[in-house]
């Protein structure tokens, strides 16, 4: 499953970092995938600290908690200043979301270490935490802005039938003769895998968790586990069914399946069967949207979904249900993906305007 994937760098990440972060790792309740990434953003901060000489700790797992219990609030300035100057793996400059899911990652830690954790006196290791000093960036782009900046990286309408019926009927004639054997292998699947996240909103690591027993076909419905553990259900768009309902006849004889494969989505890995990762799901993706001119992200198929749905519905409460989100706040761009009403309202103004000057 993607969530022993993890669990495997999760503790590669832990071998290196000191005894302290494990405590806070146990103590955490963090999404998988968020813990993975907190523990990846504080190791970041460690090979600082060792850099710049505020520890003459050798290692990441020597790094004691005098020295954080100490730190001022213009290292901390310094860092962040640091990761604004930094590039990533893309070689672009860290975006504010990216350095302050760093920041995030450092007040959950010095929460741990100066409140949550229970050392052998029953106190805390330290008391002051300087991360309550330090502010998150502000995302310079409005609502609007990046809500149409969203709308035209997504599938809507009959773009997302459009997409499908490529994949379908006309990738074959894009698609490098070496890899010819395996798309037709896995065409039926992948059309499946993309169609259910475009007809359920559910993330990339939740369609790939999806077992057998969790689609129940009479009432189109998903069950999912979501970010967290929590379970949820959710309806299954009708247009998606037929895709799903094709794969799983083909499912156990294409991909050798037998009692104990329970995944839904499969893949053959050196001749084993197994659940598809997450990882091949982003790639696959990027691969067909990129052949029919339009690349995108699993996750914009998410975004899709739940645009379509606040446009027909106008209720938050019901997409944020629809996406498994505790709140509604992470719905207010969609709100503003679908700019028809401002420019209507606008015309109306010039058309006000005109009436009056004639």
């Amino acid at each position: 499953m993607e969530s022993d994937r993890y669990l495997g760098l999760i503790e590669a990440e832990l071998a290196k970092l000191p005894t302290y972060v494990n405590e806070f790792y146990l103590g955490t309740n963090h999404a998988i995938t968020t813990t993975y990434q907190y523990l990846t953003e504080i190791r970041r901060f460690f090979d600082w600290l060792r850099a710049t000489g505020i520890t003459t700790a050798k290692t990441n797992q020597a790094v004691p908690t005098e020295v954080l219990a100490h730190l001022r609030r213009d290292d901390l300035l310094l860092y962040v200043d640091h990761l604004r100057h930094s590039t990533n793996a893309q070689r672009h400059l860290n975006s504010p979301t990216s350095i302050n899911r760093s920041i995030n990652a450092l007040r959950s830690l010095f929460k741990f270490l100066t409140i949550t954790a229970d050392n052998q006196n029953g106190e805390p290791y330290f008391e002051r935490n300087v991360m309550l000093k330090i502010d998150s960036l502000n995302n310079t782009q409005t609502l609007n802005y990046r809500a149409h900046a969203m709308a035209s990286h997504m599938y809507r309408g009959e773009m997302k039938f459009t997409f499908i019926a490529f994949i379908n009927n006309e990738y074959e004639q894009h698609c490098d003769k070496r890899a010819l054997p395996a798309f037709k292998i896995n065409k039926e699947r992948d059309l499946a895998l993309i169609a259910l996240i475009l007809g359920t909103g559910v993330r990339v690591s939740e369609a790939v968790n999806v077992n057998l027993a969790d689609i129940n076909w009479k009432q189109n419905m998903l069950d999912v586990t979501r970010k967290g553990g929590q379970r949820d259900s959710v309806p299954i768009a009708p247009w998606t069914i037929p895709y799903l309902k094709q794969y799983q006849t083909l499912r156990a004889q294409r991909y050798h399946a037998l009692k104990k494969d329970t995944a839904f989505f499969l893949t053959i890995y050196h001749g084993h069967t197994r659940r598809i990762t997450a990882n091949s799901v982003e790639k696959l993706v990027k691969k067909y949207s990129t052949a029919f001119g339009h690349p995108l992200t699993p996750h914009k198929l998410r975004h899709t979904l739940a645009s379509e749905l606040y446009n027909i519905t106008k209720d938050q409460v019901l997409v944020s249900q629809q996406l498994g989100q505790k709140g509604t706040s992470a719905t207010d761009l969609y709100t503003h993906v679908d700019q028809t009403v401002q420019k209507e309202a606008l015309d109306e103004i010039s058309k006000s305007a005109e009436q009056k000057n004639n």
